[in-house]
């Protein structure tokens, strides 16, 4: 079998399982700030995305390369793909890769990519939990002139093509593919492993490789905020308003009626 050559895309978000209320929104800026104490994690799509290119590791062999852009990146962070079994990661880290939409951050990532060279296969999270856009994987896919799958449950590869069980609303299909290829991957391919104390170890006797935009000969004015082709008009939390009326009646059978017309009235039955 061939060894299989793999990019996995990852993404250091603030922890999506923190409670609400720390999260507030500054309407001046359009942005949301964070109160102190929550913690950055690794994307939970990306983990699955990662997950998903290690099984085509475990069963025929290959490299896995991580790749991550932001600012402010933390190490025990960015190196946990190391820790599960990732062979390298290349961190995009500067602060002309700040405040990017999901076009620029494609941008950076595809030069990345373009830059690392041979590769069979792509993945990336199906979307990202802090916008949710999903975005990102498609517009990497759409600069490099790949094919695309999206919303994988499994992946096999070999022999120059790769064969996809990709959710549907009905279920699933099954998709082949030729590679090199990109692929999203979503939350059916299954639970992330768990670091083993052997990688942790190992992770943090790597180092990670740092690029800024002229080692990737990205342009300037189409990175980060400069290269934003979307503008944030209103960013607002939802107000979820609630109200009680009680039906009322003589007796239960005229109460029942009474609520009957009114469910009615509502258009719910």
């Amino acid at each position: 079998m061939t060894a299989v050559r793999m990019i996995v895309c990852c993404k250091q978000v603030p922890d999506p399982e923190a409670p609400p209320e720390s999260f507030r929104i500054d309407p001046e800026r359009n942005r949301i700030v964070l109160t102190p104490g929550v913690s950055a994690v690794i994307d939970p799509y990306a983990e699955r995305a990662l997950e998903a290119a290690l099984r085509v590791k475990d069963a025929q062999g290959g490299k896995i390369t991580v790749l991550s852009l932001g600012t402010n990146l933390l190490p025990d962070v960015v190196r946990k793909p190391l820790s599960m079994g990732a062979d390298e990661l290349i961190l995009l880290d500067d602060e002309a890769f700040a405040g990017g939409d999901s076009w620029s951050t494609a941008y950076a990532l595809s030069m990345a990519i373009k830059k690392i060279g041979d590769y069979d296969l792509i993945f990336c999270g199906r979307q990202a939990s802090d916008w949710d856009a999903g975005q990102v994987g498609p517009g990497i896919a759409e600069m490099l002139g790949l094919p695309l799958v999206t919303t994988a449950r499994k992946i096999t590869a070999g022999n120059g093509k790769a064969t996809v069980d990709k959710i549907t609303d009905d279920g699933y299909e099954v998709v082949e593919v030729s590679l090199p290829a990109l692929i999203t991957v979503s939350n059916e391919v299954g639970e992330p492993r768990y670091p083993t104390i052997k990688g942790i170890m190992g992770a943090r006797k790597k180092e990670p490789v740092i690029w800024k935009p002229d080692d990737i000969g990205a342009e300037s004015s189409r990175i980060g905020a400069a290269g934003c082709r979307t503008k944030m008009v209103k960013l607002f939390q939802p107000v979820h308003e609630g109200k009680c009326e009680i039906i009322e009646g003589n007796s239960p059978d005229e109460a029942i009626a009474n609520l009957v017309t009114k469910l009615r009235e509502a258009r719910i039955v």
